[in-house]
């Protein structure tokens, strides 16, 4: 009888959210005796885990789907756009199965229907930090499912549910067990990172002998005792985001924040059903960084948003000057399917939005170059993710890897991925750093 073990392809799109179910997924599988597939040729059956947020998304998984049943013909879907399986279904009738986000079990079981395991204890071996789709010296670490907030241009909440939070010791021996397996960085994400905990009113568990609250505050105690890197991303900024600033000054976790402020301009944040108090805003941001002054802040906004005029797009611009963000992306709206800002106002016209684009990210990357010039001449430790011939790719504290920017170190060849080194900052560009490393003694 043949021992060869049963191959399963994946196909894994849209956010960190969805790559850390695919993590999941792969890691239950492989400590049943099934591999990962490389190709398409090779896997006995495809799993894609698709992104809805937006439609662009869609498209992308609709066709990612079809070109999985192309060449492979065994296809199941998971994932966000699986919340809506008859969207699936209408273009592509000859998938296995469809489930929705995070259905790790459902996603096995029709693995197992339609390619039962063969497994032998004693050679189907599992790391113990499990299968992860990103490199071995950073992990994704999702403390939540879902989300409580009601933004118009957003229908996660009906795609994903409401906030579901994870349990405070069940994330912190996750983040132990990934530290003891040699990840150097945790980067720590959900729907709405800031909100952990209130689904079960802050519920108290134990780790290393010590009490801790499923809450923000207390998960960035915690994370911050494994001697790691530990990144938030996700966070809105609630008042009690203040009490974390302290652990950021003190390098418990790094001075890094991803809050998604989304606009600058009170009128359109109504629209938008978000916070629109931007002048807090702005002093809260000032009083962030007087009290942790290297503090990082990224950001994502929509420009062109359904009835944005010139007036409150200017508004956006001023307010960017003013916050001076460190990192910044930005999109264009796009109608999505079941949000309620598709009918708030009306939509901007494609070639303005484009325009305005332009213009938010010229401003945007003008900022971001005259941070990154006063680094020049200063040292810091980066965490090397690559090297290409005799120049090593590197991030600093204040860089999320793949949506930020770099450290290009010359003559840093030999320098280990997965290792931290000491570097002096010679140059600078709109959003990547030069340096050089710096010899001990």
């Amino acid at each position: 009888m043949s021992r060869r073990q049963p191959k399963v392809g994946f196909v894994s799109l849209g956010c960190p959210k969805a790559l850390v179910d695919s993590e999941r997924i792969i890691t239950q599988l492989r400590a049943e005796g099934y591999q990962v597939a490389p190709d398409y040729d090779t896997a006995d059956v495809v799993v894609v885990n698709t992104c809805g947020f937006i439609d662009s998304a869609v498209d992308e998984s609709l066709d990612a789907i079809g070109e999985a049943l192309e060449q492979n013909g065994k296809v199941i879907v998971t994932g966000c756009l699986g919340a809506r399986p008859e969207r699936i279904l209408e273009r592509h009738p000859r998938v296995l199965k469809v489930t929705g986000p995070h259905a790790y079990e459902e996603v096995v079981g029709a693995v197992h229907e339609h390619l039962p395991p063969r497994h032998d204890p004693f050679l189907d071996l599992v790391p113990p930090q499990g299968i992860r789709l990103t490199p071995r010296h950073y992990a994704y670490l999702k403390i939540s499912e879902g989300c409580n907030n009601k933004c118009s241009f957003c229908i996660i909440p009906s795609m994903r549910g409401l906030l579901a939070s994870r349990p405070i010791d069940d994330v912190l021996r996750e983040g132990e067990k990934l530290a003891r397996a040699g990840v150097k960085e945790l980067l720590v994400i959900s729907q709405d990172t800031s909100a952990y905990g209130v689904d079960l009113r802050y519920r108290e568990g134990e780790w290393r002998g010590k009490k801790y609250e499923t809450r923000f505050l207390d998960l960035a105690r915690g994370l911050g005792e494994l001697g790691i890197w530990v990144r938030m991303h996700y966070v809105y900024p609630y008042p009690h985001v203040d009490d974390v600033l302290p652990l950021m000054a003190e390098r418990k976790v790094l001075p890094y924040l991803d809050i998604p402020f989304q606009h600058g301009s009170p009128s359109v944040l109504k629209r938008m059903k978000r916070p629109g108090q931007v002048e807090k805003t702005l002093a809260r941001i000032r009083a962030w960084r007087a009290v942790c002054p290297d503090l990082t802040l990224r950001s994502t906004f929509i420009v062109g948003f359904p009835g944005e005029t010139e007036a409150e797009f200017v508004e956006l611009l001023d307010w960017i000057d003013e916050a001076q963000l460190d990192r910044v992306g930005a999109f264009k709206y796009s109608p999505v399917e079941g949000a309620v800002a598709n009918d708030i106002a009306p939509h901007v016209d494609p070639d303005v939005q484009e325009e305005r684009l332009a213009r938010f990210m010229q401003r945007s990357a003008a900022i971001s170059a005259a941070k990154l010039a006063a680094k020049v001449g200063h040292r810091m430790e980066v965490l090397v993710d690559a090297v290409d011939g005799n120049t090593a790719i590197a991030r600093s504290m204040a860089d999320a890897p793949e949506i930020d920017g770099v450290v290009k170190i010359v003559r840093g060849g030999k320098l280990a991925i997965g290792e931290f080194a000491d570097v002096e900052i010679i140059g600078s560009s709109d959003h990547d750093l030069e340096a050089k490393i710096v010899r001990p003694g």
